[in-house]
């Protein structure tokens, strides 16, 4: 009905392999008679299911498992450059003899499930490459060179099983005098997901070197519980904007899963609405317009609060004055991993409360209650809509957490205990009824294990329970910062 016309399931380690069940077994792996159901269904309704499978980067949880561990480019995690998280090893080696024989393998067994001519291999944030095994090689040749002499190994793959190779185009950008050598018939899916993204730069080196591409903008829901939509609308409007100037050959709006993916379903629709809306027309977008839709289509709410209350919870974190790129406050806090284990994912969650003054995070929590006692004033029609409801609920019983949390922390800095001590209390029933109920809610709409993508709650239980703050003031109000090229 959204005029949404292809489908993209995105994989790592997530595709049932008959051969690799202890790679997928806790995560909830989607099987090939259920993408055979899949397909079925997308072609009943006008919809491409787009296979996708990751093929260079991004296999952590592939690598981590003998004999495959062998394909990694680098045996051991490394610090990033600041020293505040680890890089896994992820990336495959492509000069590795078992490299290609391990992707035709996953190949030959996933794209028959699919009546699709398109392929997405992925290929994106190779941050491994030359590190380890492709060293030398990378220091004689480049990066850039190796990189694409492996891609395009891949797209012979790809051909043979007569599929078009779709892959994420960020390598490229660092390595544009060699987007020529890219095989004409590939396209290329221009990924970006901030306000401010170079779409436009970015597309023309594409468009000069004859090869066609999708633009890539993103809900901007993942890390931020309850969306940050002003980015999203932002970054979702200019992707339209330089895709209809350049001439791309699709729009693929992207929804991610990052840190544990405990944003739900509810909370990405009136990004899936603006990114239609983008698609199609190429101008900008006016969020309000989307809120008729979302309580008609979406919530079926004649009260017409749930599509407003979802607005307002995605324009919420606003309040915290305090920006991050692919994050923010909201979703990180609760979900920040404990600093030993050095994750990646919402990594300073747990420094933002010496980064937000107590007045703005007491501002949030107060828009967010209001917007949860709003919506319980709703009326949404049938079990599905009832269902999006509560979930956007949770989410934002969720979030308030977030606020609670960072309060807690500023009351032990300040050496405020008995606050502290009446926060934390009131704290752990909280989140131990939020634990129970997104226990409960989370398995409706998605597959695998709880302990693979909740343990959050316990790690602010263990927290308050602790009495101590998991990083101390001074070290908290110490901003670092850095990325890396490939």
């Amino acid at each position: 009905d959204l005029k949404i016309n292809e489908f993209q399931l995105y994989t790592e380690h997530t595709f049932a392999y008959r051969d690799h069940e202890e790679i997928w077994k806790d995560w909830g792996a989607i099987t090939a008679g259920e993408i055979l159901l899949l397909d079925s269904r997308c072609r009943k309704l006008g919809i491409e299911l787009v296979p996708n499978q990751n093929s260079f980067g991004h296999l952590r949880y592939w690598l981590e498992h003998e004999p495959i561990h062998d394909l990694a480019e680098t045996p051991e995690p490394w610090p990033d450059q600041g020293g505040a998280f680890l890089r896994h090893p992820a990336t495959l080696a492509p000069g590795n003899p078992g490299t290609l024989p391990f992707l035709r393998s996953l190949y030959d067994e996933l794209l028959p499930n699919f009546t699709s001519a398109r392929f997405n291999v992925g290929c994106d944030e190779t941050w491994d490459l030359g590190r380890g095994q492709s060293k030398t090689i990378c220091d004689r040749d480049g990066k850039g060179r190796v990189y694409v002499d492996f891609l395009k190994k891949i797209h012979r793959e790809t051909s043979r099983r007569k599929k078009q190779m779709m892959f994420w185009g960020d390598i490229i950008f660092n390595h544009p005098e060699l987007a020529s050598e890219l095989p004409k018939d590939v396209v290329a899916l221009n990924w970006g997901y901030e306000a401010n993204h170079p779409f436009d730069q970015q597309a023309k080196i594409f468009k000069k070197s004859g090869i066609d591409f999708y633009v890539c903008p993103g809900t901007s829901t993942w890390m931020t519980l309850v969306g940050r939509h002003d980015n999203a609308i932002a970054n979702l409007e200019q992707a339209g904007i330089v895709g209809k100037k350049y001439s791309a050959q699709g729009y693929l709006n992207t929804d991610w899963g990052d840190g544990g993916h405990l944003q739900p379903l509810a909370v990405s629709y009136l990004a899936y609405l603006a990114g239609a809306e983008a698609a199609w027309t190429g101008e900008k977008i006016d969020p309000n317009s989307l809120v008729h839709v979302l309580n008609r289509d979406v919530f079926r709410d004649k009260s017409g609060i749930v599509g407003k209350v979802a607005l307002n919870l995605g324009l919420a974190h606003a309040k915290l004055k305090y920006t991050a790129p692919n994050v923010t406050p909201l979703g990180a806090v609760i979900a920040a991993p404990p600093p030993k284990l050095k994750e990646l994912f919402c990594r300073d969650g747990l420094k933002y409360f010496a980064r937000i003054p107590k007045a703005n995070i007491e501002a949030t929590l107060r828009e967010i209650r209001q917007n949860l006692l709003l919506l319980k004033s709703a009326k949404p029609r049938g079990d599905e809509a009832a269902g999006l409801t509560h979930e956007l609920s949770i989410a934002a019983e969720m979030a308030a957490e977030s606020c609670e949390f960072m309060l807690w922390q500023q009351d032990l800095a300040h050496g405020l205990k008995a606050s502290a001590h009446r926060r934390a209390k009131r704290g752990i029933a909280a989140l131990s009824r939020l634990k129970k109920q997104f226990a409960s809610s989370w398995p409706a709409k998605n597959k695998g294990i709880g302990a693979r993508h909740w343990p959050a709650f316990d790690w602010r239980l263990r927290d308050y329970r602790s009495g101590k703050l998991p990083i101390p003031w001074e070290v908290a109000t110490i901003e670092k910062r850095s990325t890396s090229a490939d």
